[in-house]
């Protein structure tokens, strides 16, 4: 199972420690799970810094861009009470 909610963060980040918290509550709340991303490290650093890096924390769900900089609780609640879509 892939997780639906992906948080691009990097260390140092004080806002990033800030939506760790949120993504963390919210998903374990709704039984999801999320993964976490460090932009400033493997085989991907440079083009995700370059994507993302002025919007750090950048959160992702089922693939698309969901928030930056800050993460709403009550919206990232609702938008994880939707049926995930289908993939093609």
């Amino acid at each position: 199972m892939t997780a639906r909610v992906t948080l691009f963060t990097k260390p140092g980040c004080h806002l990033c420690d800030d939506a760790r918290t949120v993504v963390a509550t919210v998903c374990d709340e709704l039984g999801e799970s999320f993964e976490e991303v460090d932009i400033s490290a493997g085989p991907d650093a440079e083009r995700l810094s370059a994507a993302y890096g002025e919007e750090i924390p950048v959160t992702f769900v089922d693939g698309r861009q969901h928030d930056f900089w800050r993460v709403d609780p009550a919206r990232l609640r609702s938008v994880l009470s939707r049926p995930e879509p289908r993939r093609r």
